[in-house]
């Protein structure tokens, strides 16, 4: 961290060509729109900012100096999603029951890859049809939805291995499996059922919730079962709901037909 806060303030240096703590608020203000024409990533230029706030506001004390500095807004791209043919194909082609459970989880109850890895036994209350997420994104605890189907599986699972703490152990049962386990076999399955598809498990997470939406969820519910901190990013998944997009009235198709006769050759 040391070492690249250094190197931001070395690189502003350079493009300066004097001593830093000699540079005016328009020379700093220069040097974002300089980076920005050097197209370097959006996670680049706010890292670079950073190091100059730090350095002007708690090195040198002059706080003033960096206000016209702006963090950049990542561009947001709309998930890959699996149609569920697709889903079902995935996850007949999983290699072997454990990865078929495993993944049955990320898509039944739209969990993380990590909250899937972590998944204890006792995690399933089959009374309440819930699973137990514990410390997930943000070190919340939260309850999901446990399907019947999910529930089937889940139970087959345990009568073929038995796990006793991790419901999904890794090759040393003492551990939980890892998410490049996971990873590796959503790769494979994919492979093998024919999606061209560039599928991981966070995919699954992703379809579930576009499912959920197609099929008129409330989206705050989705964010609850999601663990989204923010709305907004739920939301995302509405650009990619196709059922809900064919859905909405057009406001075009609210107008009074207009007679075909009135309209104009070559308009």
């Amino acid at each position: 961290m040391q070492k690249d806060y250094v190197r931001y303030v070395r690189n502003f240096t350079l493009f300066l060509g004097r001593s830093p703590d000699t540079a005016t608020s328009e020379e700093l203000r220069r040097y974002q729109l300089h980076l920005a024409k050097q197209q370097i990533s959006p996670g680049s230029i706010n890292a670079a900012i950073a190091a100059l706030r730090f350095f002007f506001t708690v090195t040198l004390e002059r706080p003033d100096l960096v206000r016209p500095l702006t963090t950049v807004n990542k561009p947001r791209k709309a998930p890959v999603v699996l149609s569920e043919e697709e889903v079902a194909r995935l996850l007949e082609a999983a290699p072997g029951l454990k990865y078929k459970a495993a993944l049955s989880v990320a898509y039944g109850a739209g969990l993380r890859v990590s909250e899937v890895a972590n998944l204890k036994v006792s995690d399933i209350d089959s009374q309440r049809m819930t699973l137990r997420v514990e410390q997930g994104k943000g070190q919340r605890d939260r309850y999901v939805m446990l399907s019947p189907q999910l529930l089937e599986w889940l139970r087959e699972w345990w009568r073929a291995a038995r796990p006793q703490a991790w419901l999904f152990p890794g090759q040393n049962p003492v551990n939980p499996m890892s998410a490049r386990q996971l990873s590796r076999a959503v790769r494979t399955a994919a492979q093998a059922a024919g999606i061209a598809k560039r599928v991981s498990p966070h995919t699954l997470r992703h379809s579930f919730a576009t499912h959920l939406l197609e099929q008129d969820t409330d989206i705050r519910v989705i964010q609850v079962l999601l663990g989204h901190a923010k709305l907004d990013t739920t939301a995302l998944y509405t650009r990619v709901a196709n059922t809900t997009i064919r859905n909405v009235t057009s406001p075009l198709d609210r107008l009074a037909p207009l007679p075909v006769g009135r309209l104009r050759p070559g308009v």
